[in-house]
């Protein structure tokens, strides 16, 4: 399988490119700022990880890195769950869904590796 074409990649980076968004909104609020660095750098650890990983050449090497993709795909969904008080339910919602279905790629495809 081709990098570009792995699901887990595609989507974290639709992820990161919503959290960006969605931090950018929010430039202006008071207090928001280290919050708003570690939910930027935890999405880009996802995809960052996942092509790291991928580039090592080992599938056992390539498990590891999307071991820690999985937990920085954790590490971003949670923080959503306590920006209530900047975002709507709905999109707080859309966005652990999101980590979610990362989360459910890359266990799958760990799985497969390791299987092997």
């Amino acid at each position: 399988m081709k990098l570009d074409e792995f699901g887990a990649l595609i989507k974290a980076n639709e992820l990161f490119d919503l959290v960006v968004e969605d931090i950018l909104a929010l430039e202006r609020s008071f207090g928001i700022r280290r919050l708003a660095d570690q939910q930027v750098g935890t999405a880009d650890f996802i995809a960052a990880n996942i092509e790291e990983g991928y580039g090592r050449g080992s599938q056992r090497v390539y498990a590891q890195f999307l071991i820690i993709a999985r937990g920085s795909a954790q590490e971003t969904k949670g923080p959503y769950g306590r920006m209530k008080h900047w975002f709507s339910a709905e999109k707080i919602e859309a966005r652990q869904s999101l980590c979610d279905e990362i989360i459910g790629i890359l266990t799958a495809t760990i799985t497969t590796l390791k299987s092997k």
